[in-house]
């Protein structure tokens, strides 16, 4: 598998720390593509071939079968040694952010800001401390990138270069002149819009100064003009349509049920006469067979990602046609993830809506 992409900020490692995330990455692969499989076996076993109707008929059979359980358990252990593994390393070296120098970027922070509570009241992902934390901006860096096996790219930014990618295809005439990125924690899906769209002035906003912190000396590192403000996407206070296109990557499944329709009707208030708005997220349930969907669905349950169910149950239409935008404007559609990423979401993967991703959003008439 490829390494991740080095640059100034991202923090070192000795050699028994970068053994041993090198071992979580590859036992978060051994589970995802030799363990996972197994479930489905089991499933067809009690079963006879029959699906049931959701994916709450699903979790009956499934819940008290040992293989699951097993899977399930070991699942949540590589979790927890994925962040752990990382989080050692940081306090061993006791890590500061690289403040940059002569940056071509900037970052305005505003301690009134205050992260919501469906962001604090839990640790998302099982990540300690979750986004606001001290460490969290090297920890989800480097975490993530052995979360996703390599899957989101060598600098973690596929996310970007897919919502990109499908803009340049099917919106050839947009040419946008400021791009916003909402929820950009440290700017893994912000930076691809710097190669994608070099003549834009790219803003990005998230809620957390940690994260913003090592967002702006991350993309210093790399050279890429970034303006990082901390604000909230439910309010952002930038005027009316002050951007061509406005983007998010996973911000949707970690925003409460109330707030995501705050967030669609601020990007209408943001986007300029035929700009776009594009939010790249999970794939929806209603596209895959209730087995996939209760699969998938261990993440609300035993991660800590309260709202990945409640997203992935979203009606796109009505999400979008509730932030004021009118039914002819509104998009959804479902985008592999294979492209660039590693071969961890090749066919080979048996994980329904893991191969997937879904972008959401709406052309502002």
């Amino acid at each position: 598998m490829q390494p991740q992409l080095a640059h100034a900020a991202l923090p070192g490692a000795s050699h028994d720390e970068a053994a041993r995330q090198a071992f979580v990455q590859s036992l978060k692969l051994h589970l995802a593509t030799k363990v996972v499989p197994g479930n489905r076996a089991v499933f067809d076993q009690n079963t006879k071939g029959e699906m049931p109707e959701d994916r709450r008929a699903v979790g009956e059979i499934m819940r008290a079968e040992p293989f699951y359980q097993l899977w399930g358990s070991l699942q949540r252990c590589s979790q927890e040694m994925c962040w752990g593994s990382v989080l050692e390393s940081l306090q061993r070296q006791d890590y500061d952010i690289p403040v940059p120098a002569d940056a071509v970027g900037s970052l305005t922070l505003d301690d009134t800001v205050a992260a919501p509570a469906y962001l604090t009241a839990i640790d998302i992902h099982c990540m300690p401390g979750g986004y606001t934390a001290d460490h969290a901006g090297p920890l989800y860096d480097r975490g993530g990138y052995i979360y996703a096996m390599g899957g989101w790219g060598a600098d973690n930014g596929h996310m970007g270069r897919t919502v990109a990618d499908h803009i340049r295809a099917t919106w050839p005439d947009l040419a946008p002149a400021r791009i916003l990125d909402m929820g950009c924690g440290v700017g893994h899906g912000t930076l691809p819009y710097c190669d994608a769209f070099p003549d834009a002035e790219l803003h990005a906003i998230d809620v957390a100064a940690p994260m913003l912190r090592y967002g702006h000396a991350r993309a210093e590192a790399m050279g890429k003009a970034v303006q990082f403000r901390q604000a909230n996407a439910e309010a952002t206070s930038y005027p009316d349509e002050s951007f061509d296109l406005v983007v998010s990557h996973i911000l949707l499944h970690e925003t409460s049920a109330t707030a995501i329709r705050r967030v669609m009707a601020e990007c209408r208030r943001l986007l300029r006469p035929g700009g776009l708005a594009l939010h790249v997220d999970l794939a929806l349930y209603g596209d895959m067979s209730a087995f996939d969907a209760f699969m998938l669905d261990w993440d609300t349950q035993h991660n800590n990602e309260p709202f990945w169910g409640t997203f992935r149950e979203m009606d796109p239409m009505a999400l979008m046609t509730g932030g004021g935008f009118a039914v002819e404007e509104v998009v959804s559609v479902r985008v592999d993830r294979a492209g660039k990423a590693a071969h961890v979401f090749s066919d080979k993967r048996d994980a329904g809506g893991r191969k997937y991703w879904q972008i959401i959003g709406a052309r502002k008439s």
